[in-house]
């Protein structure tokens, strides 16, 4: 049996949140199967809470270098995910890109040849990017009458899009336009729709974990059947509520009284939203005060490996200052600790600026 704080442990271990990786960042996001992304600077700051040496240039050069993406993927969330991993995620999470364009809000797209839709947005993607706005207006010339923002919508998932450069660029702001990932990668999407591959892959970066951790992380249905298919390839272990879990045979299992650093994870951090409950990472009583109505998360401080409090940072001129607001007392060594990681968080983000750590009060 593996208890809260087991679980919390080979997370951690699993996420690179134990101690800092010398991993190159390709190979970390690989290892991640990409990072959430819905802002472009959340995934910067996640690496560097996962690795030792890491500048903010060094994920913005392996955009420019496409070898990294931004693009839409589990969920349906936009994710920094590798080149490799954007073409072949693709088919095994289309079922979930096409389920969202039954929601209500898609409702106008009722009737419309999707098929045909798809066809003309590859083409008209496939020249110069795109913004939405342009994208959906020169959709809205051959289906009048449709929200232009519903067909744009309707083509990013039957198309993969990427999002290019300026956009993920650390504190670069520049309109989100898109091309194919086909020609910006000069590759073909996968064919492969087969979600076992990629369900191994989470447990060896998110595991242990039940079927319906593995469902909210993906967005997949059917997953029961994936895992009864697995069989063999999997270890089944159990949590202090009797829960069934799975797992990869090699995955680490720390001891639950492995010491685990002060980390600062940005917000919209994956490990923290799809493994919040499982993981016992955000407590009960902390998540009224971390999540709001819209799903934001702030950036938030790790003590012990669970969440003790709440970060973000604000630019005056030449000085930055991280502001920490605890989410319940902090002992004298904890503050200590946040006190020699929120300045290092300063120093990845704004070199040569003046930095500043400030202490709110308890929520």
């Amino acid at each position: 049996m593996l208890s809260d704080r087991a679980l919390n442990r080979s997370l951690l271990a699993r996420q690179l949140l134990l101690e800092r990786s010398d991993m190159p960042v390709r190979t970390a996001v690989e290892h991640l199967i990409g990072l959430q992304a819905q802002k472009p600077d959340p995934p910067h700051v996640g690496l560097w809470t996962r690795l030792r040496t890491i500048r903010t240039a060094d994920v913005g050069g392996l955009l420019d270098a496409r070898q990294l993406v931004r693009i839409a993927a589990m969920r349906s969330t936009i994710h920094l995910p590798t080149a490799a991993d954007a073409l072949a995620l693709r088919p095994v999470i289309q079922s979930v890109l096409d389920r969202e364009l039954r929601a209500p809000v898609y409702s106008p797209l009722a009737g419309v040849d999707v098929g045909a839709l798809a066809r003309l947005g590859r083409r008209l993607c496939s020249g110069q990017p795109l913004t939405w706005a342009a994208l959906g207006d020169a959709l809205a010339g051959e289906f009048p009458g449709i929200d232009r923002h519903a067909l744009a919508i309707a083509v990013r998932n039957n198309v993969a899009l990427v999002q290019v450069p300026p956009r993920g660029r650390w504190r670069t702001s520049g309109p989100i336009a898109h091309v194919t990932a086909e020609r910006w990668l000069d590759a073909p999407e996968g064919r492969d729709t087969d979600p076992a591959p990629v369900v191994l892959r989470y447990l060896a970066a998110f595991g242990p974990a039940t079927a319906a951790d593995i469902a909210a992380w993906s967005g997949l249905r059917g997953i029961r059947a994936v895992l009864d298919r697995l069989g063999d390839q999997l270890r089944v272990l159990t949590d202090e509520r009797g829960r069934t879990l799975l797992d990869v045979h090699d995955g680490p299992l720390p001891d639950p009284d492995t010491p685990a650093p002060v980390r600062l994870l940005p917000e919209y951090d994956n490990a923290l939203l799809s493994h919040a409950d499982r993981n016992r990472i955000i407590e009960d009583a902390d998540r009224g005060v971390l999540i709001s109505p819209n799903g934001r998360v702030d950036g938030t401080v790790l003590v012990d490996g669970f969440v003790r409090g709440t970060w973000r940072t604000a630019l005056h001129t030449t000085v930055e200052t991280v502001s920490i607001t605890s989410l319940r007392p902090l002992s004298a060594r904890d503050r200590r600790a946040i006190e020699r990681e929120s300045p290092a968080l300063l120093d990845f983000a704004s070199s040569g600026l003046i930095h500043r750590v400030a202490f709110g009060s308890e929520r």
